[in-house]
């Protein structure tokens, strides 16, 4: 009986070494499959979001601020008056009758806050203009426009234009001094175009 029940359990004993192997072996790949398959932390989190797409929020946010105070001052709501803004440099434009409605601007767009500087680039108005003149002025505005966003050099929208009894003010800011050149260039190529003042500003 002995030696049967010894038999007996060293056949069990062989058969569980003979199962456990594989058994062992199919946990170890398994676990080796489940660590490979773990991206780590690092890559799993979200990608930083880049920092010139939260400047151009800003700048948006500035810029709004800004022509709502001008907006809604009476000495300065009347006026035609450009603002645009670059990594929290303003620069406002535009043809204004007197430096008092200058001084107010200027003074509006730096007390809003992220305002790092602000530029002038106005001009005062030489004069009175017609209804007829005013038209003509509209179809320049419109035509040179058109050229500067169709031109492979230029093709931005960062480029104000006003113009005034045929006088073109352009004023930005752009990413070199070529753009510049190009710009007044379009600008005085127009019909009607009499002079063009450059209000324009390479980008820091």
């Amino acid at each position: 009986m002995m030696k049967t029940a010894d038999f007996r359990s060293g056949r069990v004993m062989r058969m569980a070494a003979r199962y456990a192997i594989p058994c062992v072996t199919s946990i170890a790949i398994l676990c080796a499959i489940s660590a490979c398959s773990k991206k780590p932390a690092d890559d799993m989190a979200p990608a930083p979001q880049s920092a010139s797409v939260g400047t151009d929020v800003d700048d948006v946010v500035i810029t709004t601020k800004i022509k709502a105070a001008l907006l809604t001052n009476e000495n300065v709501k009347s006026l035609d008056v450009t603002v645009i803004t670059s990594s929290g440099n303003v620069m406002l434009s535009g043809f204004v009758g007197s430096q008092n409605q200058i001084d107010i601007a200027m003074d509006l767009a730096k007390s809003i806050h992220g305002v790092k500087q602000v530029e002038n680039q106005f001009t005062l108005k030489g004069g009175s203009t017609t209804v007829g003149a005013n038209i003509d002025d509209d179809v320049i505005t419109t035509k040179v426009r058109s050229a500067l966003l169709n031109d492979a050099v230029i093709k931005s929208f960062d480029i104000a234009t006003v113009t005034r009894n045929g006088e073109v003010q352009l004023s930005g800011f752009v990413d070199n001094q070529s753009q510049i050149t190009q710009s007044l260039a379009l600008a005085q190529a127009v019909p009607g175009v009499k002079t063009v003042l450059n209000h324009m500003t390479v980008k820091q």
